[in-house]
């Protein structure tokens, strides 16, 4: 079966990452035995498209751990700041009104 290079170029990106069907690749793999054009083509896409997958998902991955450690000791820090922070609101607003509303968390005596 003759398949025009038009629909072989839809289906290289597909053929390339492996994810096309089995018919497709078969189609595909035929049509490149006799056409150098698609071959050029899906050379070009392997040239352009080549990455070192492995290295590239570690240099990412470590990259996620440095931000995640960073933003984990960032919300360390900010939940000390806050329990500091309301710890010494709670004792200015205790001071005050013992100070000068004259209310003691004691009752007086009679």
């Amino acid at each position: 079966m003759k398949v025009s290079c038009e629909i072989v170029k839809d289906l290289l990106p597909l053929y390339h990452d492996g994810v096309c069907s089995n018919d497709s690749k078969t189609m595909v793999e035929e049509h490149l035995a006799y056409c150098d054009s698609c071959k050029a083509e899906l050379k070009a896409m392997v040239d352009t498209l080549f990455i070192n997958k492995t290295e590239q998902n570690l240099n990412e991955a470590e990259a996620v751990k440095k931000l995640s450690k960073r933003w984990k000791k960032g919300m360390l820090k900010s939940l000390l700041k806050g329990v500091l922070i309301t710890t010494v609101v709670i004792a200015l607003v205790a001071l005050v009104l013992y100070c000068f509303m004259d209310i003691r968390f004691v009752p007086k005596p009679y």
